[in-house]
């Protein structure tokens, strides 16, 4: 049995700029950092040649081709593996909708098991790059690219997409009393709501092919990305939270269903109650909302927000990886 941990993630700035639509044409730029919040993966050999899959609902299957998730099918085509394999999973939160680039994370860390499971150690870049083949050019997902350099490498990243088809990820390194400071001034809430992703980013992608109002945003978004490293590298952790705020609304520019008049009015409270700046994580439409403030206004802003659900984290220094081997006999 293989087991692998792999790190779901909260993106700071340059959510968009990492689709191809933007990217082709000129780097993209995301600052994202990894949390303690885990998508769980167990490999494991099956007693018979069948295929068993086991998510939201349970796959029993003979060949590849029948399986109906198509991560798994892809996943194991990529990897070679054709039978006797049981699957599972196990996420920390709601993984769904909620803007935790949990898709991504589950394809990086099934790689990840798979690899092991056949005795091979993937690298990170490995893991990232081939969970974009699969999600993007495989599935035809109309996603980005972020969430699958975050969950592969972890830690905190600035990383830029190039029109060639690289992406360069750089550690952002902290002062360690800076870090402790921003990550103590961070909320995040979840706001029950979940969407599908993918009918925004759609929205998304055929602004940024045709809207020159779009493709300013998102270029705006690629500097703000830019400026976000250099602010946390320096330690001015207000101006961080400004930034935030300056992301917001250039995010909300990107597609007309990005956020809605309660996810304004939460945002609009959160920032009367001595909130900063904040994100709404993912792509939008709901899942969780991102706040910076100091700590001393966390109480009001969390009275202000009392209808959302706090949700503790901590930043993740490390990528996916094999938390479990066990040899079956």
């Amino acid at each position: 049995m293989i087991i692998s941990r792999t790190p779901l993630r909260i993106s700071f700035v340059g959510g968009g700029s990492d689709l191809s639509a933007f990217y082709s044409r000129e780097p993209g730029a995301v600052v994202s950092t990894a949390i303690n919040k885990y998508i769980y993966i167990t490999v494991n050999p099956k007693f018979d040649h069948r295929i068993r899959a086991s998510y939201s609902v349970t796959e029993m299957v003979d060949t590849l081709g029948e399986l109906k998730h198509e991560l798994i099918r892809e996943s194991l085509k990529l990897v070679n593996v054709e039978n006797g394999i049981e699957i599972t999973s196990i996420s920390d939160i709601p993984s769904q909708g909620t803007g935790l680039g949990s898709s991504s994370c589950y394809t990086v860390g099934l790689l990840n098991a798979l690899y092991a499971y056949k005795g091979h150690h993937a690298e990170p870049e490995r893991l990232a790059r081939e969970a974009c083949e699969i999600e993007i050019n495989r599935c035809g997902k109309p996603i980005g690219k972020q969430d699958q350099y975050i969950s592969a490498y972890g830690n905190m990243q600035y990383m830029r997409f190039n029109p060639d088809e690289t992406v360069y990820v750089d550690p952002i390194i902290l002062h360690g009393e800076t870090k402790k400071k921003l990550q103590s001034r961070l909320l995040m809430f979840y706001t029950g709501l979940t969407r599908s992703a993918d009918r925004i980013l759609e929205e998304q992608k055929k602004n940024s092919e045709e809207n020159q109002t779009t493709q300013a945003s998102l270029r705006a978004l690629t500097h703000l990305a830019a400026q976000v490293r250099e602010t946390l590298q320096q330690g001015e952790l207000d101006c961080f939270g400004e930034l935030l705020h300056q992301g917001w609304n250039e995010k909300l520019k990107l597609a007309s269903t990005i956020s809605n008049s309660k996810i304004n009015e939460w945002y609009a409270n959160a920032r009367a109650a001595g909130a900063i700046g904040g994100k709404l994580l993912g792509a939008g439409g709901g899942g969780f909302l991102l706040l910076y403030a100091p700590v001393e206004r966390h109480a009001e802003i969390i009275n202000a927000l009392s209808e959302l659900r706090l949700i503790p984290f901590r930043f993740e220094p490390q990528g996916s990886k094999i938390i479990f081997v066990e040899e079956n006999q």
